[in-house]
């Protein structure tokens, strides 16, 4: 079975370790290049990458373009004002999850497992 990998700051890809994914915090785009490649030759079958971070790394990526494994993916990072919320990361750990990643509350009068 492929492994799946998320690269990029740590406080946007840390929630993904809970979902069972490999995170590899990068700050800088040569270090993630270099890690890219690394992984695409292990048995990674996805790989997502922040956006800030794959701005700086356009041709690496370009190169699997097309390719069936690995697939990599840009998703949006946490950033104080920037393009993407906390809000809106929870959405995609929830969408890769399938589920809600907190409980959800029980209506009134309902017990819980009938």
């Amino acid at each position: 079975m492929h492994k799946i990998a998320v690269l990029g700051d740590s406080d946007s890809i840390c929630g993904f370790a809970a979902l069972g994914l490999s995170v590899f915090p990068v700050s800088r785009a040569a270090q993630g290049t270099e890690l890219l490649r690394k992984l695409a030759e292990e048995d990674y079958g996805v790989i997502y990458v922040t956006e800030t971070l794959a701005e700086g790394m356009e041709k690496e990526i370009d190169q699997y373009r097309g390719r069936f494994s690995p697939a990599v993916v840009r998703i949006p990072e946490i950033r104080e004002g920037g393009r993407q919320s906390g809000s809106g990361i929870l959405k995609l750990l929830k969408q890769a999850a399938g589920s809600a990643l907190q409980p959800e509350k029980t209506k009134p009068g309902r017990e819980e497992g009938l």
